[in-house]
């Protein structure tokens, strides 16, 4: 009963994480008109830093072990810091579609290297739905893409946005061993806002131009698709392994094209609709578990069974 209600609680966190890093894309659109690639990260990094410290102090969280500093420095600068500004970057060099289909490579990355660092077992059913929510990803990118919008530069920044990603879940994995899932976040926040402060002149000069609108849309980022998104990551990253994870984010293509159509406006179209399907039913097959067989009983035949029985 414990382990079911760990497996629960694990693709609840799951599930608020892939929600709100799906508004996410929603907010970027917003806040990126009015702050530049990097103002963008260090704003949002600050308010997500500023939430989770208040959260620390009420915890009373301590400091996180020696053994999970490695992990959180990697997974901080890589994932919270550089992704974060050259996702941001790219997305203003290439249309959101190709966007989304370099980015969505992660997942398989995150899956070669979990198995390759972490010993994360591959098994046919994971396999099958990362193809099946890639092949969907795939879909919605094409559906979405505007002719000529993408451009080498972009293609390239959102590549490395992808490696980071998977390279930052997979340092952070080992380090969710002996930190709390808070620990992790917070520390990793902190140090991805300190790899931004260069664009620290940026953020201050874009923020006295900007519309409150964009500003609170920056401050919402830190906020939630952040500091409690990334939060319930950890959460569910310490009780799977890091290629289930990576799988699971496949749901958000399909979330951003509902969130843009409730939200926006912008009905998507046959297509894009059977992409997002295809990334559902792949993150469904990915997180399915095998049924296990319970073996016929063996059945006695009646005249073993009564000598069996009988006294020596």
């Amino acid at each position: 009963m414990n382990h079911r209600r760990t497996e629960l609680l694990a693709a609840g966190a799951a599930t608020v994480t892939v929600v709100l890093w799906a508004s996410a894309f929603v907010s970027i659109r917003s806040a990126g008109a009015a702050y530049s690639p990097g103002a963008l990260a260090l704003g949002r990094l600050l308010s997500g830093a500023l939430a989770l410290g208040v959260i620390c102090l009420i915890r009373r969280e301590g400091l996180p072990p020696r053994s999970a500093w490695r992990g959180i420095a990697v997974s901080g600068v890589l994932w919270f810091g550089f992704y974060m500004v050259v996702l941001n970057w790219g997305e203003q060099q290439v249309d959101a579609g190709t966007a989304a289909l370099v980015v969505n490579i992660g997942p398989i990355l995150i899956a070669l290297l979990g198995a390759r660092l972490l010993g994360d077992a591959m098994p046919p059913r994971l396999l099958a739905g990362m193809a099946v929510s890639f092949a969907g990803a795939v879909t919605v990118g094409l559906s979405m893409s505007d002719d000529g919008g993408a451009s080498v530069l972009g293609v390239i920044l959102c590549l490395l946005a992808a490696i980071a990603y998977a390279g930052g879940v997979v340092a952070q994995k080992p380090a969710l061993g002996s930190a709390t899932p808070l620990q992790v976040t917070t520390f990793g926040c902190f140090t991805g806002a300190v790899v931004c402060l260069p664009f620290a002149g940026q953020l201050v000069s874009e923020a006295a131009d900007a519309p409150a609108s964009a500003t609170l849309n920056m401050v919402y980022l830190g906020v939630f698709p952040t500091a409690l998104a990334f939060t319930t990551w950890a959460y569910a990253l310490a009780r799977t392994t890091a290629s289930r994870m990576g799988a699971t984010t496949y749901a958000v293509p399909a979330l951003v094209v509902l969130m843009s159509w409730l939200a926006l406006g912008e009905v998507p179209g046959l297509l894009t609709l059977a992409g997002g399907t295809l990334c559902l039913a792949g993150v469904a097959v990915s997180r399915s578990r095998a049924r296990r067989t319970v073996p016929a009983p063996v059945t006695v035949p009646e005249s073993q069974s009564e000598s069996a029985s009988d006294p020596a």
